[in-house]
């Protein structure tokens, strides 16, 4: 066998060998990214779902349970374009389609649940929160259309809003029937300072009306009670670790 024939054989063998490898890293390189894709989109799923099946029903709409739905199916096609064969997939778009065909009539099962505790309190904005982060990163991924967003963005608000209210209300009426006028006061006070800071004040007018005229009640039992009971207070506590609503604008809420 000649030199140049041996030459060209191990030249050949070399890139024989570096193709191989490169061959191997592309493949190690796809089943990562596969993975990672995998991930994010189970994720995000699991988000969607969450608020879909918890958030309670006072604050659950048909349009809103029918964007929950319409993200949850792209989600889930993208998922199951990575795993052809998962029979819960499958069955899952197949109700999911079905529910989406219903539009604005689509079934509202979540059951209401009284906002009476600064912790249920968290636990629904943490819920609102997510939507929110989900939201976002839809329409950063064009799953949403930049007007879709802004709307719902908005919609977030306004429910952020409800559970202020319902929250606020329910605390100085629970204050009231245990004869704490002034911690009915301080409740009263805060739903009402909350109305006022909203970019649409107008939008909750007969609440925050409600709102005025349980604190002048409130405050009139104040000064009929001696001494007053209006000393700082685990719900005075509460109330201010609950936070405002800027509190979670600046948070990063989708990781």
């Amino acid at each position: 066998m000649s030199p140049l024939v041996i030459t060209f054989l191990i030249v050949a063998g070399i890139a024989l060998l570096i193709a191989i490898g490169y061959i191997n890293h592309m493949v190690e390189n796809n089943k990562l990214e596969k993975a990672r894709l995998s991930a994010d989109l189970n994720d995000r799923l699991r988000r969607c779902e969450t608020v879909s099946q918890t958030l309670p029903g006072q604050l659950m709409t048909p349009p809103l349970k029918l964007l929950l739905s319409r993200l949850l199916l792209q989600f889930s096609e993208r998922l199951l374009a990575l795993d052809k064969t998962n029979q819960g997939l499958q069955t899952r778009i197949k109700e999911l389609h079905g529910l989406i065909a219903a539009g604005d009539s689509i079934a509202v099962a979540n059951a209401s649940q009284p906002i009476q505790t600064e912790e249920k309190a968290k636990e629904i904005r943490f819920l609102l929160e997510n939507l929110h982060g989900v939201l976002n990163r839809g329409a950063q991924d064009g799953l949403l259309s930049a007007s879709e967003a802004t709307h719902w963005g908005q919609e977030i608000h306004h429910l952020l809003a409800l559970l202020h209210i319902e929250l606020f209300s329910n605390l100085g009426q629970q204050a009231l029937q245990k004869n704490q006028p002034g911690q009915a006061r301080l409740a009263f006070e805060r739903g009402a300072q909350y109305l006022h800071k909203q970019s649409v004040p107008t939008r909750y007018q007969s609440q925050l009306k409600q709102f005025e005229q349980q604190l002048a009640r409130a405050t009139a039992l104040v000064l009929e009670t001696s001494p007053p009971d209006d000393e700082p207070s685990e719900l005075t506590e509460g109330l201010q670790s609950l936070g405002t609503e800027d509190d979670w604008k600046k948070k990063t809420i989708y990781d």
